[in-house]
Formats: C-alpha cells, sequence, structure tokens
C-alpha cells in the first residue's frame, strides 16, 4: 500500500499541531538545558511559531504539551538520570511559574490547548493527550518542539502505537548535539513518521501543496 500523500495527511480535519516543552523555562534563558535550549532557539523554535500561526489561520488545533515538576517534587518520577538532572538545574518549571509557562511567542491564543504533565518521559503516555486529540477528530499529528532526544521521539512512538499517522517537520524540532538528532531523524523517526519541513507543511496549510 502506498504511503498517503503530505497533502492528504494535513488535510482539515483531522489534522493536528502538538508543540512539546515549548516552555519558558526550556526554552528560554535561564533553561533547564542550556545547550539545548540555545540549539531550539536558532532554528526549532521559529519554525514552530510559523507552523503554529499557519495552523490556526487554516483552522487546524494546536495542542501544547508542557512538563511541570512541583517544588518539592511529590508525585514526579525519579527513575532515570535524566529526572534526577532536572532537579538539580537551576530553572524549576513549578506549576504555575513563569518557567513552566509556554514562550511568549505562541501564548496568547484562546483556541489553542495545553496537555500538561508532571511526570514521565514524553506528552503522550498517562496524559490527557491523548483523549484530548480523539475528541478533536485527529488522525495526523505534527509533531514539534523538544527534544529529540527523549520527549519527541517517545511521542513519535506513542503516536504510532495508538494508530495515529505523524507528520515530523525536521526544523521545527531540536536535539542535542544537533548532528545526532538529525541521525534520529534519518534512521529512526523517518521509520515512524512523514519527515518533512516547516515550509511544506505551511504551503500545504496555504493551499499551495507541498512542493
Amino acid at each position: 500500500m502506498a504511503a498517503p500523500s503530505l497533502e492528504a495527511l494535513l488535510a482539515p480535519p483531522g489534522v493536528a499541531v502538538v508543540t512539546s516543552e515549548c516552555q519558558q523555562g526550556v526554552l528560554g534563558d535561564p533553561a533547564v538545558f542550556p545547550e539545548l535550549a540555545a540549539v531550539a532557539r536558532s532554528t526549532a523554535l521559529p519554525n514552530v511559531v510559523r507552523l503554529v500561526e499557519a495552523a490556526r489561520d487554516a483552522g487546524v488545533p494546536v495542542v501544547h504539551a508542557l512538563a511541570v515538576r512541583r517544588p518539592d517534587g511529590r508525585g514526579a518520577s525519579a527513575n532515570a538520570r535524566l529526572f534526577a538532572a532536572a532537579a538539580r538545574a537551576p530553572v524549576a518549571l513549578a506549576p504555575g511559574s513563569d518557567a513552566a509557562a509556554l514562550v511568549p511567542e505562541l501564548a496568547g491564543d484562546d483556541r489553542d490547548l495545553t496537555s500538561v504533565r508532571g511526570h514521565g518521559l514524553g506528552p503522550m503516555a498517562g496524559t490527557d493527550l491523548d483523549p484530548v486529540l480523539r475528541n478533536l477528530g485527529t488522525r495526523t499529528l505534527v509533531v514539534t518542539g523538544v527534544s529529540v532526544n527523549v520527549a519527541v521521539t517517545n511521542l513519535v512512538m506513542d503516536a504510532v502505537n495508538l494508530g495515529y499517522q505523524v507528520v515530523l517537520p525536521r526544523d521545527a524540532v531540536a536535539g542535542v548535539p544537533a548532528a545526532y538528532a538529525q541521525e534520529v531523524l534519518d534512521r529512526t523517526l523517518s521509520l515512524l513518521a512523514t519527515v518533512c519541513t516547516t515550509d511544506e507543511v505551511v504551503a500545504v496549510w496555504r493551499g499551495g501543496g507541498a512542493s
């Protein structure tokens, strides 16, 4: 069976954008992991903004997946080195804090939805993201944000396991080192998702079709 075209995958209704951890304490300054923030701000974040704006204009839902951690750590995962490193960071993604909030470039549109997690490695497992997307009638996710190292890769795999199609604009996600993230996209995620560019997605939603 031939793979569906990008135009078919992205045709509303049935498609939604998910941003992963596009938060001030993740992509801003200071950040939990400064190297990741610097890489993401250089290319990925401007492209996430472009995609979200094009989605809104096309009537495509946008769901922002946010990560938080209580200051006392209660209820948070502690079974991986990543969690320990995040807990030692000078920035805390406390619920309701500025650090946990969406970056200003993406905030302020009441049509957008949010899904908040306080544990785990990715936006989908153990959260309300799946039922929210299904209630929106979603069949295809456009996955953006950070990081290809962990959360984005988890999201792609969880979404595929749950039966969604996934579109992954490679210039709207980031990981560290940047070359490693590109290898993951080419060697792993391209087997699971339709890897493309921000320009191609925006062109479809603005009526130009994918080049």
